[in-house]
């Protein structure tokens, strides 16, 4: 059994900050690649940014430059870090995290794991 949990969303003001974390415990094996998406209703999950094991990241045109993902795997977390924040950045965060887990088996089984989503609202 696997689990992400995720903290760190708010209220903040446009320009302000916000730092979302995600945690995840269980029967793990391995992680993969890890990232951020967000949501806003009425409009499909879009990506914000990922990260790979060995660090390399990727981010969505319009958080570079404002956004930082970090990953943290001796803690098994990955980072959000917010800065400049506006109001299009409200919606729900999401993590997936690609974990690696041994099967009864005994053979290595890889999916996709999401958090249950933070909500993040910029406003003043």
């Amino acid at each position: 059994q696997v689990q992400l949990v995720e903290s760190g969303g708010g209220l903040v003001q446009p320009g302000g900050s916000l730092r979302l974390s995600c945690a995840a415990s269980g029967s793990i094996f391995s992680i993969g690649a890890m990232g951020w998406y967000r949501q806003t209703p009425g409009k499909q999950r879009e990506l914000a940014a990922t990260i790979t094991p060995s660090g390399i990241t990727n981010y969505a045109d319009s958080v570079k430059g404002r956004f930082t993902i970090s990953r943290d795997n001796a803690k098994n977390t990955v980072y959000l870090q917010m800065n400049s924040l506006k109001p299009e950045d409200t919606a729900v965060y999401y993590c997936t995290v690609e974990i690696s887990g041994i099967n009864r088996d005994h053979r290595v089984v890889t999916s996709a794991y999401w958090g249950q989503g933070t909500q993040v609202t910029v406003s003043s």
